[in-house]
């Protein structure tokens, strides 16, 4: 972080291997990063120390970085530099909230709800709710933080007469606000698709404008099989992933 030294861990690089100099400093590294002994928010030495340090190029350096990069194991941010990754959070794709599966993975969820508002649909989701574009419905828009870390934004439309209010979101998931309010999600349809953040999204989410980020559609549904919401949630790529079992018939 700013203020502190970076680290510079102890690495031996030897020319005369046939292995690539830069993999001879990204593998130590992410072995470091993966026992834990860089913790998430290290701050590591720049290229041009470490291409120095090491008797390296300075391309040879940026190349092992960003190899760590591609790894999801750092970030590199302007005006802080490069930096170890907060640990990825993994998702079953199971019908959970996120703020139920946080928990479950040893983190410390709170929400804030950036918008609330009761309107009408859009054409689609009027669709996917099988409600008419007249009827009133909640648009609900929150920023989801896990370890005081933004990881998703949360977009969701539920028909006004069984959304929950707005307090009760900032202090529960989704699914445990409409629950409190005897509203329960039975089975869900949702889809998954991957893009590049918006500048707004990134914002948000404090990454880079373009920055890859993770997509969802649900559209929940009760036990008797009504249309109870419609979500559409973004989620940081580097810091999040889905997880299926898949089954042979």
């Amino acid at each position: 972080m700013p203020g502190k030294v970076p680290a510079a861990p102890q690495i031996r690089v030897d020319h005369s291997l046939p292995v690539p100099l830069y993999h001879q400093i990204s593998e130590p590294l992410r072995k470091l990063i993966t026992s834990g002994q860089l913790e998430p928010g290290t701050r590591l030495e720049d290229e041009l120390s470490m291409a120095k340090r090491l008797g390296v190029s300075r391309p040879t350096a940026r190349r092992a970085l960003q190899n760590l990069v591609d790894l999801g194991l750092v970030i590199r941010k302007r005006a802080i530099g490069t930096i170890v990754a907060p640990k990825a959070i993994h998702r079953d794709l199971e019908l959970t909230s996120l703020y139920e599966d946080l928990y479950r993975a040893g983190k410390k969820p709170s929400t804030k709800v950036l918008e609330y508002t009761i309107t009408t649909p859009p054409a689609h989701v009027a669709i996917s709710l099988g409600i008419s574009e007249d009827q009133p419905v909640a648009y609900i828009r929150r920023l989801r933080f896990a370890d005081n870390e933004p990881l998703a934004i949360l977009t969701n439309y539920i028909p006004e007469d069984i959304a929950p209010k707005p307090a009760e979101l900032s202090e529960h998931g989704l699914y445990a606000a409409m629950k409190n309010n005897s509203v329960s999600t039975h089975t869900a349809r949702q889809k998954i698709s991957a893009r590049k953040a918006t500048q707004t999204e990134a914002e948000l989410l404090k990454e880079s404008r373009g920055a890859a980020v993770l997509t969802m559609e649900r559209i929940g549904y009760d036990a008797e099989g009504r249309a109870i919401e419609y979500g559409a949630h973004i989620y940081r790529a580097s810091l999040y992933s889905f997880t299926m079992s898949l089954n042979a018939n």
